[in-house]
């Protein structure tokens, strides 16, 4: 019987076959490495390995994990270190197996709209490569900068443009994947139809890099649209911002972006970056940004004209139209940096509920009158187009009792929501580390143990990113 997960028990003997793998250079047990891979974007949260791999090859992960499986020691697959909810976080000690080694773009096929690329490759990279060739990879997470192709597969990101777009899934047509027992295998095909046996594809997107490590992506593509039209839009109530959201769905309009941004959320993110571009008006409480793209100008600027009538409906101010690209990627600066700016201004917890998007208003309507109960601010923003609500808690002058105790039941109280709301407690952050103990909230005991006898049969001696999304015996 499988049981949970436990610290590590790497002795000098692993750290010399470690060595006999990747050659000196590449294994690190110095204090300054260990310290730097210790942490992710994930609060204050620290936990050190015992040591730092970095391999260049499936074989090479392969070896690695052989003798891990054998030893029952823990191993952490990373990617960049942008995660939210402490999926790359050693609690364990063990191995940290870095894949940032891994940044080769393998094959750019353009006859069948496909990417082949390995998981350490930056998002924006990859998709700066592809528009050079008119193609187009839409999922944009808020860190696309920084964030690898391979962390956004084991969190299922999604990002702005995941509203007309879809989120990583949606493009994932094949995986070269190894498990955490050493076998190399590829999950499906690179096809755009595969009704062949079960998804194994899409069982390991999402998977949170519990099942196994993803070394080669296979990904499909589409031509780059070749215009944009962007409106920053404020209005005088939070609420009524989110509710002009489902009235633009319902009037058949699709954004290629809709991103809501309460007041303090857009005043923090242009503070940071110390960006003049927005003058927010004393009664506006919240703003959307709003984007349409394609290929035909007029349609798009009918579509806007169609949209921001609707947005006058909702008691909005004076709609501002980006009418320049500097001015396009200021605004998008200052919505992509919110979350930099929050942490910047104080510690705090990010809690990424999606809710049915009609249901925003009552969501953070809930989110407020919650927050007032259990004496916390919060920020808000996201895609609101998704009824993906960030929900940022400022740890400010709360105390730790507050801060790791009463929080967070206010916690609960929301996610308890958001189930009977319809919707759930993460829309692309993961669950990983500090989210597992509300899995029970949105999932009765036979999901969870059809979920842990998945991972018993991927993982049999649970050594792969272990005491992530559940631990075992829970």
């Amino acid at each position: 019987m499988m049981t949970t997960a436990t610290k590590s028990i790497l002795a000098a003997r692993h750290v010399d076959e470690f060595k006999t793998i990747l050659g000196d250079k590449y294994v690190l047990v110095d204090e300054e490495s260990l310290q730097n891979y210790s942490h992710d974007e994930t609060e204050d949260l620290h936990f050190p390995p015992d040591v730092v791999l970095k391999p260049r090859t499936p074989e090479e992960i392969s070896a690695i994990l052989q003798i891990c499986n054998e030893n029952k020691i823990p191993v952490t697959p990373r990617g960049a270190g942008t995660g939210l909810s402490g999926g790359a976080l050693p609690h364990l000690g063990g191995v940290l197996l870095s894949t940032d080694r891994m940044n080769k773009i393998l094959d750019i096929d353009e006859k069948n709209l496909q990417v082949t690329t390995e998981p350490g490759v930056i998002t924006e990279v990859l998709q700066l490569e592809l528009k050079e060739r008119g193609l187009f990879y839409p999922p944009d997470p808020s860190s696309r900068g920084s964030c690898f192709i391979g962390g956004n597969i084991s969190e299922n990101s999604g990002g702005p443009k995941a509203v007309k777009y879809g989120v990583v899934k949606d493009y994932v047509l094949n995986l070269q994947v190894v498990l955490p027992t050493g076998e190399i295998i590829w999950t499906g095909a690179n096809v755009l139809k595969n009704a062949t046996g079960y998804n194994l594809t899409q069982l390991i997107v999402g998977s949170e890099g519990t099942l196994g490590i993803v070394t080669k992506i296979v990904l499909k593509l589409l031509p780059f649209p070749k215009f944009d039209v962007l409106a920053l839009i404020p209005f005088r109530s939070a609420e009524n911002a989110c509710a002009a959201v489902g009235a633009i769905f319902r009037a058949g309009y699709i954004p290629s972006a809709l991103e809501f941004m309460e007041r303090d959320a857009l005043d923090f993110a242009a503070k940071y970056i110390e960006s003049t571009a927005v003058t927010i008006d004393d009664d506006v409480q919240a703003h959307l940004l709003v984007e349409v793209d394609g290929n035909n100008m007029d349609v798009l600027m009918q579509d806007m004209e169609g949209i921001t009538n609707i947005a006058t409906g909702f008691d909005c101010g004076e709609i501002l139209f980006a009418d320049s690209e500097q001015q396009k990627a200021e605004l998008w600066k200052m919505r992509r940096r919110i979350g930099e700016a929050v942490k910047a201004h104080s510690i705090y917890k990010e809690e990424d509920t999606v809710v049915p998007r009609a249901e925003l208003p009552v969501l953070l309507k809930a989110v407020k009158e919650i927050g007032k109960k259990y004496g916390f601010h919060s920020v808000c923003y996201g895609h609101a187009g998704d009824g993906n609500l960030h929900v940022n808690i400022i740890r400010g002058n709360l105390t730790e009792e507050q801060w790791n105790g009463s929080l967070k039941e206010g916690i609960c109280e929301i996610f308890e929501l958001v189930k009977r709301l319809g919707g759930t407690i993460s829309g692309e952050h993961g669950i990983g580390l500090v989210q597992k103990e509300y899995m029970k909230i949105i999932f009765d005991d036979t999901q969870m143990r059809l979920m842990r006898d998945i991972k018993k049969i991927f993982d049999p001696n649970n050594i792969l990113n272990a005491g992530k999304i559940f631990d075992l015996n829970s």
